[in-house]
């Protein structure tokens, strides 16, 4: 089983780590955004291997609840940075995938 320290201390790294994606975010850095979110992963996996209902006293229960909410809060934002790039992404693709089936269609026609 985790510590608790250990367990929260985890915690504190994934927020952390999201407040560097958030920054990340803003600046359409994407790939220090993937590294980040690596990192948060493999931290995340670690969290969900150890017994995270284990017994926690009050202040530790309350610190692991406020980091939560601001991991929560970093993913909110990142994802208000990064949804409008993935669209503009899809309609950019959609658009040549559609050129190409034109060409395809009436291209060859030459």
């Amino acid at each position: 089983m985790l510590f608790m320290p250990a367990q929260i201390s985890l915690y504190e790294e994934m927020s952390t780590l999201s407040t560097r994606m958030v920054e990340a975010a803003r600046a359409n850095d994407w790939d220090m955004l993937i590294e980040l979110e690596r990192a948060v992963a493999v931290l995340r996996d670690k969290l969900m291997s150890e017994d995270g209902n284990a017994d926690l006293s009050d202040a530790e229960a309350e610190r692991k609840s406020k980091l939560i909410q601001h991991i929560l809060e970093d993913d909110a934002e990142i994802r208000r940075h990064t949804e409008p790039w993935m669209e503009h992404v899809r309609q950019f693709l959609g658009a040549g995938a559609k050129q190409r089936q034109v060409e395809r269609a009436y291209g060859a026609q030459s």
